[in-house]
């Protein structure tokens, strides 16, 4: 039996039962998720507390013993913060009716919006007035609607008893500490046989591939613990600046506002909103006007974007692990199958998935997708542009990349990276004319942009500028700040794009100090030299010893006696220097040190034809 499909039905199949058995298993996934992480968390301090002489028994214990009382106290702080607005709770509730109110007079007073909430109300009244009927009744008779008449009954429960006082308040809290307790022992658990469990996960991904398998452990624990001390020191600094701003502001209970935040922060995107609601809502309550809302809602305006744009990029690094599509599709994913908890741990468990699949080939494809790596390199982007026909954005391309690095190494690794792909399509079969001519003329638009950002450059420095200049039949790049500037003549070789190679030559060669000429056909004739001190063949396409044996016969032919630099950038075969007068070179760099080494009359100048 063939299944359909093949494997990915399989890998489709298999996802679908991971899903299941971590929705059906969530109640003792989520406990041990928890503590895996309280573990990352704790290690830092058993590390530290290690290196003092400190046994790891007792560092063990003492990392517990932090977790344990800092939970236990900002679970107190909590309570009787609570406590203190439950009982204030009447009074703002009365003073923000009193707001409302106030609100409505002036606002929705008598007019269109008043007359329109009437009438929607006599409206609502008379379509949920029940239907009357009409009973004749004889005489004599009684009226059968005040004999049956209803009687009204009220129930009233028996106060409760002590006892069930105490169920009704710890009852909620029943599951909460049972999992927090649990949690906590699988966390000292883990801290206790760390180095086993490590050992243990290596045997089951395979002892024979341990290299692989440590790269992953320590990839995967590197950033979790970065991304895990960073988030909490800067939520905490986040929830402190909210608690003091809000305190400041006069709002009620500042410091249990200020730990919501900071737990709340965890969530990815909506918890800052979320710690905003309430303490603005509290501000609305208890302010004799609106001067409260309006500087709580500036604090949470200022002190979020500052947190999220300024802090967190210089704390990371802009180096999370994940790209932001993935943050938000995993809080979804993840809240869709544990619910709020789900929400909370949803950033790790990504990341740890997404390093995980850094190091198995068949799981490559959530790197590509959740990763924070770029999914194109840049050659592969502009040359994408290139095949779209896109000059402007190719252009754009460019300009971002000189941000990064210099012109040079953008036209080594970028431009020439991009013109290498399109070559290796052509080769394939797989470039038509019309691509063909896409991708000479972005290359075209790209050199004259380079070529002006040359002049602009110059012009604010005390050198010599570079000025581009065209005719019908040549593309022109010269050094205009020299009197007599040596020129070269870049001939492109046999190729459909090895044009454009040779314009990537011409402006390597201009930065140099050489006026170069590139023909806008292949077959070269005396008039293409001028006079040049040089004549560069430039290539991309494959250049074999048939035809370069070929190339310099038919140079020859024409009367140069410049010296040949053969510019071979694509694939080719290593020519055999020792028997060949000419100069080959296959980099850019090349391309600069065999400029170079050309002295001032080592060409007489060749005269044009009549």
């Amino acid at each position: 039996m063939v299944v359909a499909g093949g494997p990915a039905f399989i890998n489709l199949l298999a996802g679908a039962i991971i899903v299941a058995a971590f929705y059906l298993a969530r109640e003792i996934l989520i406990p041990v998720v928890l503590a895996v992480l309280l573990t990352f968390v704790l290690t830092p301090i058993v590390t530290l507390l290690q290196r003092w002489r400190v046994p790891r028994t007792v560092a063990v214990i003492a990392a517990a013993l932090v977790a344990i009382m800092i939970i236990l106290s900002l679970g107190s702080m909590v309570a009787s913060q609570v406590n203190q607005l439950a009982g204030e709770l009447p009074r703002y509730q009365a003073t923000l009716r009193e707001k409302v109110q106030h609100l409505r007079d002036n606002f929705v007073g008598p007019g269109v919006f008043r007359n329109l909430a009437d009438l929607l109300s006599d409206l609502d009244k008379e379509l949920d007035r029940p239907r009357s009927t009409t009973i004749t009744v004889a005489p004599g008779e009684a009226n059968p609607q005040k004999e049956q008449r209803p009687l009204p009954v009220e129930i009233h429960q028996p106060p409760p008893s002590v006892s069930e006082r105490l169920v009704s308040l710890f009852s909620p809290l029943v599951s909460p500490l049972t999992t927090t307790g649990i949690v906590l022992l699988f966390a000292t658990f883990f801290l206790f046989q760390r180095e086993d469990l490590r050992n243990r996960i290596i045997r089951l991904a395979g002892s024979h591939d341990i290299e692989r398998t440590t790269a992953a452990l320590n990839d995967a624990g590197h950033r979790l613990q970065r991304l895990f001390a960073m988030q909490l020191l800067l939520n905490a600094a986040f929830g402190f600046v909210i608690g003091l701003g809000l305190t400041l502001i006069g709002v009620p209970n500042a410091p249990l506002w200020g730990l919501l935040a900071m737990v709340l922060r965890f969530v990815p995107y909506v918890g800052a909103i979320l710690c905003a609601l309430l303490p603005i809502t509290l501000a609305a309550a208890v302010g004799p006007d609106w001067s409260m809302v309006l500087w709580t809602v500036l604090l949470f305006a200022v002190v979020e974007p500052f947190t999220a744009q300024v802090a967190e990029p210089l704390a990371y690094g802009h180096r999370t692990g994940l790209s932001p599509v993935a943050v938000v599709l995993s809080a979804v994913f993840w809240t869709w199958l544990w619910g709020p908890i789900g929400l909370l741990v949803s950033t790790p468990l990504t990341l740890c998935v997404v390093v995980l699949s850094r190091h198995v080939e068949r799981l490559k494809f959530i790197d590509i997708m959740f990763g924070d790596q770029p999914p194109l390199t840049p050659q592969q982007v502009l040359y994408q542009r290139m095949l779209a026909g896109d000059p402007v954005e190719a252009a754009d391309h460019a300009a971002r990349a000189l941000k990064k690095i210099s012109v040079f190494d953008y036209c080594n690794d970028v431009l020439l990276g991009a013109l290498k792909l399109a070559q290796a399509d052509l080769d394939r079969g797989r470039l038509d004319s019309d691509r063909v001519a896409d991708i000479n003329h972005c290359v075209d638009e790209i050199i004259d942009d380079l070529t002006e950002l040359e002049e602009t450059d110059t012009e604010r420095e005390p050198k010599a500028p570079l000025a581009s200049d065209k005719d019908a039949s040549t593309n022109i790049v010269r050094l205009s700040g020299r009197d007599h500037p040596r020129s070269i003549a870049a001939l492109p070789g046999r190729g459909r794009l090895d044009r454009a190679a040779a314009l990537i030559v011409a402006f390597i060669a201009a930065r140099e100090g050489f006026k170069a000429e590139v023909p806008k056909q292949s077959a070269p004739s005396l008039a293409d030299f001028g006079n040049a001190v040089a004549v560069c063949v430039c290539q991309v396409s494959p250049l074999r010893e048939s035809v370069q044996r070929y190339t310099v016969r038919r140079l020859r032919r024409t009367g140069a006696k410049q010296p040949l630099i053969i510019v071979a950038l694509g694939s080719h075969v290593a020519p055999d220097h020792r028997s060949r007068p000419e100069t080959t070179v296959t980099t850019l760099d090349g391309v600069i040190d065999a400029l170079r080494a050309i002295k001032p009359d080592s060409a007489k100048p060749q005269a044009r034809p009549d």
